[in-house]
Order: C-alpha cells, then structure tokens, then sequence
C-alpha cells in the first residue's frame, strides 16, 4: 500500500510543479511578450505625453480638469475624485437625498458655467468606475462657448475640435459615440499655441 501512495504522490507533485511553472512563469511572459510586441502603448497605461515627452495622463484613466480653460471630465465618485486607489461609483440610489443634492450643486455649477438649455446627464453624474477617461458629444459641445470665451477662441474652431475627435463605435456596434477629455484637453492647448486666437 506504501508503494502505491508513493507511486501516486509522484506524478502529482510532478504535475503541480510543471502547471506552476507553466501557468506562473511561461504563460505570463508569454502574454507580457506578445502584448509589448503587437500593442507597446496599450500594454504600458495607454499613456499620453507632452511635446517634452513628460507624461501627462492617460488615455483610459480619467483625471479632473479645474480650469474653465479645459473642457471638464464628469464628476467622480472615487476617493476624492479621479482617485485611481479608490474607483467607484457613489452606490446612491435614484430616491437618495444626497444624490439629488449633489447633482443640484452640479446642475447649478454647469449653469454658472454658461451651459444653457438641456444639460447632459454625463455632465452631472458619476460613472460606476469613478475614472471614465471620456465624455459624450452632447458633453463637450456643451462646454464650447466657455472654452472659446475664455480663451479668445473662434467658437467654430473650438467646435470643429470636438468634432474631429469624437470616436466612435468599434465595428459601428461595441460602445457608443465619446470623446477622450485628455486628448480633447492637449489638442486644445495645441490650437491655441499655433495662433487660432488664444495663449496658453
């Protein structure tokens, strides 16, 4: 009987030692492999920089942007907002008191912004991740009056700017029309350096 719990212990270790290796160590570089070759920017956090070469964010991490000068992100309920340790939504519920105050002060901070008419839901509520890199069409049209105000920009240039960067569905079915605030926010700057009326 010793014999035979010897001869059966064996192959199982054998076996529990080789998928270790395999699914541990080989599978992973494998996978880390192939993604550095055929997607480097993916695999490395999708990273935008600047014209030094410093980065400046992400492309699928939302950040918030303070100045009326840049086209703001929708609001954040993670950590203290945009807060990459703490991604999550508010959990309110739509009869919550505390979700109807917040997107009061919201609605009352986009109007005070100069948005008129209807205003984008995305605009005064959070998302269920807190770190939604993007913001729909309707969203950012609607802050253009503000940033070309601002920045002595012509409105249809601004306008156009939204425009060339709204992206839109995979295949035409996977997702919905968005536009990236990050990379909306550094073209911005971008056409207000090269003379279309602002400085940065």
């Amino acid at each position: 009987m010793g014999n035979d719990f010897t001869s059966s212990l064996r192959p199982a270790i054998v076996m529990a030692i080789l998928f270790a290796i395999l699914l541990g160590i080989v599978y992973p570089l494998a996978m880390t492999g192939i993604g550095q070759t055929l997607f480097p920017s993916q695999a490395n956090g999708s990273l935008l920089r600047d014209a030094s070469g410093k980065v400046i964010g992400s492309t699928v991490i939302g950040q918030a942007f303070t100045s009326d000068r840049y086209f703001q992100t929708r609001p954040s309920a993670a950590g203290k907002g945009y807060d990459g340790l703490a991604s999550a939504g508010s959990n309110l519920g739509p009869t919550a008191q505390a979700l109807t105050d917040r997107v009061k002060t919201d609605v009352e901070k986009r109007r005070a912004e100069g948005i008129t008419g209807g205003i984008p839901a995305d605009l005064v509520t959070t998302s269920g991740s807190g770190l939604d890199p993007d913001l729909s069409p309707a969203a950012a049209l609607a802050q253009v009056s503000r940033v070309a105000r601002i920045r002595a920009i012509p409105e249809a240039a601004v306008r156009a700017l939204v425009e060339r960067h709204v992206e839109h569905p995979i295949a035409g079915v996977l997702g919905e029309d968005r536009v990236n605030v990050l990379a909306l926010n550094q073209a911005l700057d971008k056409l207000a350096v090269n003379g279309s009326g602002g400085t940065r």
